[in-house]
């Protein structure tokens, strides 16, 4: 039992690889503190180093994918998933990425993936997932 548990504890973590019929992409998650667009100093070294999985970086569609939980109204909400994004394309263009290959959607409170009724599932609502999926030449 507690190999399952350690397994699913390590996948929680890890950053989601998924696989569509067209083309591969790959998801990284960043998240935030209640209330928070502030990223540490730790999630900017693990997206560096995610990033310098992909060599030829200009050859990828970039989305930015910012959320929120549900505390708040829903014009707050807006403006700090938008601040989100800001944060994550600041620390995108750090590592070498174009503004021009960024495309962004700020869902703020109204797409939420976990259930914002349990503490847990706020939590993971308060990220933004950056998405990256090659170029269909």
């Amino acid at each position: 039992m507690k190999p399952i548990l350690t397994l699913l504890l390590l996948a929680t973590f890890l950053p989601l690889e998924a696989q569509d019929e067209e083309a591969p992409y790959h998801i990284f998650s960043i998240y935030f503190g209640g209330g928070s667009y502030y990223i540490d100093g730790q999630q900017a070294q693990e997206l560096s180093q995610w990033l310098k999985q992909f060599p030829g970086l200009e050859d990828y569609e970039i989305s930015v994918h910012s959320h929120t939980d549900d505390i708040g109204s829903r014009e707050y909400n807006a403006w700090l998933s938008r601040n989100r994004s800001e944060a994550a394309i600041r620390k995108l263009m750090d590592n070498g990425v174009l503004p021009e290959q960024i495309s962004i959607e700020d869902f703020g409170e109204l797409n939420p993936v976990y259930d914002n009724s349990t503490w847990e599932g706020k939590l993971k609502n308060r990220r933004v997932d950056i998405i990256l999926k090659p170029i269909s030449t």
